[in-house]
């Protein structure tokens, strides 16, 4: 039996997974992020504890006390700093931040492309510039600088570490997840905030008898390394191969294409260092849409229509013969327009437009803009011959067979719910010896083929993106208008 623990932006869930695969219980539970401040975005992690010390206790006891391993993720590039036993002084700052965003020049000319990532100022290393500067008796307090997922490993077992995939999120490592300590310098940073790092599968430390007796868990198993999400994610629903591509679907949308070397730096797209391990892909290459179920319930619900209305209405045959345009752009865009400006917007409505035809241009906007960040990465030499695709939000039949022929790509259903915290049970079973890679591989989920493209959705492509390139300009009127204001 292994535990898996996923700290999410808002949310934490926690599984236990049998060593022949199968989830056997699972909990979970949501806590707030706060904005004190606008463009700050934080939480306390106390509150992660909370929500994941309650989600193991509400686990079957008799589960718990059969745990061999456990294996942690976390979302990936805010920072936590805390002391050596983990206790914090300022809450954790979030990758949704832009309290640093004037610090991005203090990064020297380069510094993008040896990291492989274009700046932004949600990562650790310009939230931690930003430290130091505006808050340096914080900065200077602190013995660590962790991601969430290492916050929560030292609070387990007194142990600081961190791993190449999560490191590869913060702006302050090269290509290959090392710490980058010329930059770390450069920046003023002190060396002694980053922890050393080790391999996802490897054992960080031991659970402490005083974390066993809270939880309900055996005194001295194993804690894995652990991943970030994404690369957890990956690893939990079965991409194991060079090539291997899955699209996920949520309140965003992520294409993410396994690479057994980092992909060429390309300010649009990412490049991130996966769970390492021998006879695994390295890297991934990301396109990362911040638009996807967020838009679609932001038009559901303007509109006024039940989800069973959205696939009716959206998908009757007149319908289809509609001209307008939705932009899906509620919170500016990342791939590949990489704008904070960009808005929403749908054009092109006539007199007989309705409720179906408006929602029918949402889901197309929103299957548009996935197929322009999976261009990105076909423009960086990254073309995937079929997708997986997974996420809650796609499961209609039409909607998936809409995506299918929007993107142009056969695609595969993978049945894989909180695929981050299956991905960290697995680790927490390599990190207790009792899986190995053959074993990982043989439990990979399953998949259903859901069909080739049958038609091509290209003109109305092509309709959408030239009215973002006729808008962009205008988004950024709009915002300089609204900042003056």
């Amino acid at each position: 039996m292994f535990l898996g623990i996923d700290i999410g932006t808002g949310s934490a869930k926690v599984l236990l997974l049998s060593a022949d695969g199968h989830t056997l219980a699972e909990a979970g539970g949501s806590y707030a992020v706060t904005s004190p401040r606008a463009g700050w975005h934080e939480t306390d992690p106390a509150h992660w504890w909370r929500v994941v010390r309650d989600a193991i206790r509400s686990l079957p006891a008799e589960l718990r006390s059969a745990v061999q391993g456990i294996g942690l993720s976390g979302q990936m590039h805010g920072v936590v700093l805390c002391d050596g036993k983990g206790i914090t002084r300022n809450p954790a700052v979030l990758w949704l931040d832009q309290r640093a965003t004037d610090i991005l020049p203090a990064f020297p000319a380069g510094s993008a492309e040896r990291n492989g990532n274009a700046l932004a100022p949600g990562m650790a290393g310009p939230i931690l510039a930003w430290f130091a500067q505006g808050m340096p008796d914080v900065l200077a307090a602190a013995r660590w600088a962790l991601q969430p997922k290492d916050w929560l490993r030292l609070k387990l077992t007194g142990e600081a570490a961190a791993d190449p995939s999560d490191a590869s999120g913060t702006l302050l490592a090269d290509r290959n997840g090392q710490w980058d300590l010329a930059l770390i310098n450069r920046l003023g940073l002190p060396e002694r905030l980053f922890a050393p790092l080790h391999g996802s599968a490897e054992s960080a430390g031991e659970l402490s008898s005083a974390m066993a007796r809270e939880l309900g868990l055996p005194v001295g198993i194993p804690v894995a390394i652990g991943a970030g999400d994404t690369p957890a994610a990956a690893f939990g629903s079965g991409l194991y191969d060079d090539g291997a591509a899955q699209l996920t679907t949520g309140s965003g949308a992520q294409l993410i294409v396994m690479r057994n070397a980092p992909a060429a730096y390309a300010r649009n797209t990412n490049s991130y260092c996966a769970v390492q391990n021998d006879g695994l892909p390295g890297w991934y290459a990301m396109a990362a849409m911040l638009n996807g179920g967020v838009a679609l319930e932001w038009a559901r619900k303007q509109l006024g229509l039940s989800w069973d209305e959205v696939y009716q209405h959206a998908f009757a045959p007149q319908a289809a013969a509609s001209q307008v345009v939705f932009l899906p752009y509620l919170a500016g865009e990342r791939s590949p327009w990489m704008n904070p400006a960009a808005q929403a917007a749908w054009v092109g409505a006539r007199a007989n437009d309705d409720a179906g035809t408006l929602m029918r241009a949402a889901l197309e906007g929103v299957a548009c803009a996935i197929r322009a960040g999976l261009d990105a990465l076909r423009n960086n030499g990254i073309a995937p011959t079929r997708l997986r695709l997974a996420g809650g939000g796609s499961v209609h039949p039409q909607w998936q067979r809409l995506l299918i022929d929007t993107l142009g790509l056969p695609m595969d259903a993978v049945a894989c719910p909180n695929a981050s915290a299956r991905g960290a049970a697995l680790l927490g079973g390599m990190a207790a010896g009792a899986l190995h890679l053959a074993d990982v591989r043989r439990l990979a989920p399953a998949i259903t083929p859901l069909g080739e493209p049958q038609g091509s959705n290209d003109a109305r492509y092509q309709r959408f993106l030239d009215l973002y390139r006729r808008l962009e300009g205008w988004f950024d009127g709009a915002a300089a208008c609204a900042s003056t204001s």
